[in-house]
């Protein structure tokens, strides 16, 4: 596959997901594959899905890894149930779900500021059969507010993501429309302004949403974004998706934060999805 032409997104700072990434290998040897791919910037869903309160060890571990690698940690998901999986999170669910979300806030937000990481993803969770709708609200807004704030405490933003509908038939955050209005009723509850849009690209794309009008829309209220192709959720030049011009009207918005490489590898091995990026784009 030929490399894409970024033009006006040439300098764009790329990071690769080892939560869908490099899977084939433990989790405390990717860091250093990706540096092997030419990578100096990773991002990690929550890698403990049972576990929103690990070991310290275990944390100490992970730590070790990424500094080993040499590389930096851009983004880490808070606790959000099983990923990938049947949940989307887990901070708008009542009861034991609800709290291991309030249980993971300082200690995610620690390990991400013992990194230097400075974006804490925060997936809304899914509709609950028999819970009145706004009482799960009431509920996010109040865990959101409290993220928000331990964001802040470690000086980093709080990311909003929309998912798609397809995928994620129960979950309400599925347009970047409904995400705006979520990042805006944060900010407003806690005054700090740090929570931030994520915007995936593949999410919207399945959604059936105008890309370059939401880029338009909605570029300076974004902190991070993440791309895959569509269909397939596939490498770029796998599907359809004109992603070099997407990328290119983000640079030309002024969009100057990361972008997340979170697709599939399809059926090589990590290491050999990257030829769509020249080897000289990768590092951040």
């Amino acid at each position: 596959m030929p490399g894409f032409e970024l033009g006006a997104a040439a300098d764009q700072r790329f990071n690769v997901n080892l939560s869908i990434l490099f899977t084939e290998l433990p989790l405390l040897e990717r860091p250093a594959a990706a540096a092997a791919a030419g990578f100096t910037a990773v991002e990690l869903w929550w890698p403990w899905v049972d576990a929103p309160t690990p070991e310290r060890s275990e944390l100490d571990a992970l730590r070790g890894a990424i500094e080993d690698a040499g590389v930096q940690l851009t983004g880490l998901n808070f606790y959000a149930g099983q990923l990938p999986g049947p949940d989307r999170g887990a901070l708008s669910i009542p009861g034991e779900e609800s709290d291991k979300f309030r249980a993971n806030i300082d200690i995610a937000a620690d390990f991400a500021q013992s990194l230097g990481c400075k974006a804490l993803n925060a997936l809304y969770g899914n509709r609950v059969d028999g819970v009145d709708e706004a009482a799960q609200d009431e509920l996010a807004l109040e865990n959101l507010v409290l993220a928000a704030r331990a964001a802040d405490r470690v000086g980093a933003v709080l990311l909003i993501e929309a998912l798609n509908k397809p995928e994620s038939p129960k979950c309400p955050i599925v347009s970047a429309p409904k995400a705006i209005e979520i990042v805006d009723k944060v900010n407003a509850a806690t005054g700090l302004g740090n929570a931030k849009f994520l915007m995936d690209l593949y999410h919207l794309s399945m959604n059936g949403e105008d890309l370059p009008q939401v880029i338009s829309a909605y570029a300076d209220k974004t902190a991070h974004v993440q791309i895959a192709d569509n269909p397939g959720r596939g490498a770029p030049g796998t599907g359809s998706l004109p992603l070099e011009e997407l990328l290119d009207q983000l640079a030309k918005a002024g969009y100057e934060g990361y972008v997340g490489l979170e697709y599939k590898p399809g059926d090589r091995p990590s290491a050999e999805a990257f030829d769509w990026l020249p080897r000289e784009h990768r590092a951040a």
